[in-house]
């Protein structure tokens, strides 16, 4: 016999994430038709700092009220017009509640509702039904199976969109490889962490913290901050590679010119322009190549020093101004480079979400040896993944349900990923909340990796804590699962 667990209430609120913007809080609740208990479930609706244009919409007010950034009218759909359809529903037809909203908006990418209005309801919905059931939410979302404790790939060192620094590339990450178990991995992680901060310290640089918790020191380039990662893993104790390797995510969509059909790095340019602001010579205009950074651009030449630390006479492009840029060929290039000279076992996003055959070119190249992320690319679109698989491009998809909106979409992303041999990647987003919902949702759904930020900010670190909650429930579970 079927249970029948039917919504009474749907209510949503504007909340605060950690970044001091608004989003998006709903609850629903149900009542249990065969003893008439009545349960909310509640979610809250992340937001993130880059974007890709293929993401479905999270609607904002655009008024004086937080600078345009309120949800009220997310809100008002979801109290309104969603509240009135699902009213009377099964909350246990998950599919069915998150399509009727889906019809309910009309559009392709949710403009209408609000993809944070959809997604809140849809999360709230699943929660509810969990406790209806008395049920962890891991067990509810995943079924029969165990589930697997994932992998954190932990943000400890941020760039890109996510601070101020000259670093341009968004996150570098470290993942326990070695470790047995989330709580052995989180106490290394916290570790390196700890390391790197002292590290930052005695070196004068900054250590505050950037959206998610990672140090936001102005280092010049990625080789520096490979380096001090690399020596923050020693000084802890753990030998890199085999105990602790590294992830990046490039955010290259943040970077990519395409006017120029090139990427440009100003982070890296205002470091180098800094170093040479006394040297350069502003008369001959040539085209080169960088001996140890493969970067073609039409510069104007610097006589001492460069972003390498060899004597490469590299140029630097002025264009009303110092650039340094690179091609498609170049990145992949690069990306190599640091995947031989460094333990690098995941990048995410190393070119635009639209440079189709970059990621075959890249996927050919590096595809055997580390894991190469669509998140801008898939946007965890199942669309767009199949384009991705058919094209061969990319190994993995990171999975963020506020990408396309919906609970039900999410999970098809994840089924559909792991079908064709890709590998799923739970993450968080830049604002985030107290909600530990992605952390159910990796373990139900095996996700295998979860991306949740630094061991630091209680909205990055509630995950963890729900993780490890996770970890004493599965008695028997898997060991953290090896990406060799």
């Amino acid at each position: 016999m079927s249970v029948q667990l039917e919504i009474i209430d749907v209510y949503a609120r504007e909340i605060l994430d950690s970044r001091g913007n608004p989003t998006v809080e709903a609850e629903v609740t149900l009542e249990n038709a065969q003893n008439g208990e009545i349960i909310c479930g509640r979610a809250d609706v992340p937001s993130g700092a880059s974007t890709g244009q293929f993401e479905a919409v999270e609607l904002r007010d655009d008024e004086k009220a937080y600078h345009g950034k309120g949800v009220r009218r997310a809100v008002a759909n979801v109290n309104g017009k969603i509240a009135r359809q699902l009213i009377g529903k099964n909350a246990m037809m998950q599919n069915r509640i998150d399509e009727m909203m889906i019809e309910l908006d009309g559009t392709k990418n949710k403009s209408s509702l609000g993809a944070n209005a959809i997604l809140g309801v849809s999360m709230a919905c699943a929660r509810a039904c969990a406790k209806a059931l008395d049920l962890p939410l891991y067990r509810y979302l995943g079924g029969c199976g165990k589930g697997t404790i994932p992998v954190p790939m932990m943000n400890i060192l941020n760039g890109g969109a996510h601070s101020r620094n000259c670093i341009d590339f968004q996150e570098f990450m470290i993942m326990p490889v070695g470790a047995v178990g989330m709580q052995q991995g989180l106490q290394w992680c916290a570790q390196v962490y700890q390391e790197l901060k002292k590290l930052l310290d005695q070196d004068g640089h900054s250590t505050g913290v950037g959206d998610e918790g990672g140090f936001a020191p102005d280092l010049k380039n990625t080789f520096e901050v490979l380096d001090y990662l690399m020596k923050a893993v020693r000084n802890a104790g753990f030998e890199p590679g085999k105990d602790i390797s590294f992830a990046m995510d490039a955010a290259a969509s943040e970077l990519f010119q395409e006017d120029a059909a090139m990427y440009y790095f100003p982070g890296e340019t205002k470091s180098l322009v800094r170093k040479n602001a006394k040297t350069i010579e502003r008369n001959q205009l040539q085209e080169t190549e960088c001996n140890c950074e493969g970067t073609t651009v039409i510069t104007e030449q610097v006589k001492d020093g460069c972003i390498c630390e060899t004597d490469c006479n590299c140029l630097t492009p002025d264009t009303d101004g110092q650039m340094i840029m690179r091609s498609t060929d170049e990145m992949i290039d690069f990306y190599e480079k640091l995947v031989d000279k460094y333990p690098i076992v995941s990048i995410e996003d190393p070119l635009d979400e639209e440079d189709w055959d970059g990621w075959q070119k890249i996927t050919e190249r590096l595809g055997k040896r580390i894991m190469l992320v669509g998140d801008d690319l898939f946007v965890t679109n199942v669309s767009r993944l199949q384009r991705g698989i058919h094209n061969g491009c990319a190994n993995a998809i990171l999975i963020k349900p506020n990408q396309i909106g919906s609970l039900s979409e999410t999970m098809l992303a994840i089924r559909t990923a792991k079908e064709h041999g890709y590998r799923t990647i739970m993450s968080h987003r830049s604002g985030e909340t107290e909600d530990t919902f992605i952390a159910d949702l990796a373990v139900g759904m095996h996700t295998g990796y979860i991306k949740t930020g630094a061991p630091c900010r209680s909205e990055r670190v509630a995950k963890y804590n729900r993780l490890l909650r996770i970890e004493e429930e599965l008695e028997g579970y898997r060991d953290i699962i090896s990406i060799r």
